[in-house]
């Protein structure tokens, strides 16, 4: 097996890619959608009321991930932790491969830009069915971009049935949808500019036809989900939720002071830089809106980091082949084809090379698996949890919001005060419970309100300190990281 350097590259590219998403399970929400899956399995329906809260019993509840929750529940059922984590290490990294796939310069330009953009987007993967949008995402950025050099309608043909797998598991099928129209605007304007100048490409208004239509089609293909019309709406009042804004912490705006977020700062001044000396690109307008807007949207929330890496990642590697045959042609004259000069490396360079990433990614794996009971312990109160099980103490649970997921997993004969579902408890009862955990003034009184006799919360806490501090509470059990209080 004897491969050029440039056949080698994306090969090397892709395993370490695969090896770097190799993540345990420590998303807080993994738990009540792993309980929703496993709910719907049991009962041989999907929820639209909440089953899981004392608080909020019977409210409406869009369970608009039912689909992810029921493959979660099913891949947990068929091989545990490790086919979970597989598996969404797969679909994050087919998402990247799709990206790649649409970036000009390959192999080296498109591949480092790449790995810049996979290194920003890290925080952000996990076993969650927001790794379903990304993928869907970067299929139809393919898909679209496919049509856009070929224009052949078979490559947009497949976009609303797609559209209706994506609703059904998660309601971030409004990005494919918001994509197909920047990709209409784009040639719409392209149209216009043309007829305006008769300058650019030739376009006429039938061009526009196919993209409109599926557009349409796409729409209607919201319909073919359990919440009916409903999904047309919901995903903008999860955008506006201003407790959600304010509250929880992937729709902070990325902290710049942090390590983690340091790429995605990286990333907006290569692709101002580049755009700086790359005076003539060939960069699609659609790309150009696209990186543009969910740019504002990754400043605005990391949460859509990954929407603007998506978007990005072809955009800065084209720039970046542009600069650089730029600046070389203007030290060097002649033709140049990086293939011709690409040195073959021996087969058994090759092997090792290739060999020794898998082998590091599947060390990876295993070390992952192995941690992840420890990883269990440090993130949730798994040994209060125990606690609980094996006394069975009487009463409702108060419990932080961080932790409910878990509790709703693992005590069955305890709904939850709160949990990750924060659309279904609303920014009302979310400032009643800040108002709680932050021990702020008449938080006994509001707290007695719900009638409950035991609260887990952490040990440095506003409210574990409160607590600690009351006559009317008593501390049951304690460890590093959480504390029980039963009343008295």
């Amino acid at each position: 097996m004897r491969l050029t350097t440039r056949q080698l590259f994306p090969i090397l590219l892709f395993i370490a890619i695969l090896l770097m998403t190799i993540r345990p399970v420590a998303d807080p929400d993994f738990w009540w959608h792993l309980r929703t899956g496993q709910w719907m399995v049991e009962t041989h329906s999907i929820p639209h009321a909440d089953p899981f809260s004392f608080t909020n019993v019977g409210k409406a509840w869009t369970a608009h991930e039912w689909l992810s929750e029921l493959g979660i529940y099913g891949l947990y059922q068929l091989g545990g932790f490790p086919l979970l984590i597989l598996s969404f290490t797969a679909i994050i990294t087919a998402s990247f491969h799709l990206i790649y796939r649409c970036s000009p310069g390959r192999p080296y330009f498109a591949g480092f830009a790449l790995l810049l953009g996979v290194i920003t987007t890290a925080p952000t993967w996990g076993v969650r069915p927001q790794m379903f949008s990304l993928f869907f995402s970067s299929l139809f950025l393919f898909l679209l971009d496919r049509y856009s050099e070929k224009r052949t309608i078979k490559w947009i043909l497949p976009l609303p049935l797609l559209t209706v797998v994506w609703v059904n598991l998660h309601a971030g099928f409004a990005l494919g949808m918001g994509i197909v129209a920047v990709y209409l605007g784009s040639d719409f304007l392209e149209w216009f500019w043309s007829l305006m100048t008769g300058a650019g490409n030739k376009r006429y208004f039938r061009d526009l036809l196919p993209l409109a239509a599926i557009l349409a089609t796409c729409g209607l293909a919201v319909l073919a989900n359990p919440n009916g019309a409903r999904m047309y709406i919901y995903p903008f009042e999860t955008l506006t939720s201003s407790a959600m804004q304010a509250y929880i912490q992937e729709w902070f705006s990325p902290d710049f002071h942090r390590p983690e977020w340091q790429p995605l700062a990286w990333m907006f001044l290569a692709l101002i830089g580049l755009a700086v000396f790359a005076r003539r690109h060939s960069i699609p307008l659609a790309r150009i809106l696209l990186t543009l807007f969910f740019g504002y949207m990754a400043l605005h929330s990391m949460r859509h980091v990954p929407l603007f890496v998506i978007t990005a990642v072809p955009v800065l590697a084209g720039l970046a082949e542009t600069t650089f045959e730029a600046t070389r042609s203007a030290f060097k004259t002649g033709a140049y084809s990086p293939a011709q000069k690409a040195p073959r490396l021996p087969g058994w360079v090759n092997i090792l090379l290739i060999l020794s990433v898998v082998l590091a990614a599947g060390g990876r794996f295993v070390s992952v698996i192995n941690d992840q009971p420890e990883i269990e312990g440090e993130t949730f109160p798994a040994a209060a949890v125990d606690w609980i099980i094996a006394n069975h103490p009487d009463g409702k649970i108060y419990n932080t919001y961080s932790w409910g997921g878990y509790l709703t997993w693992r005590l069955r004969d305890y709904p939850v005060f709160i949990d990750g579902r924060a659309d279904l408890y609303g920014d009302q009862f979310i400032e009643s419970f800040l108002k709680i955990y932050r021990a702020n003034p008449g938080w006994q009184e509001s707290l007695s309100g719900y009638d409950v006799d035991l609260a887990l919360v952490e040990t440095d806490s506003a409210i574990g300190n409160a607590l600690a501090e009351s006559p009317d509470w008593v501390l049951v059990f304690s460890d590093k990281s959480s504390l029980l209080f039963q009343i008295r």
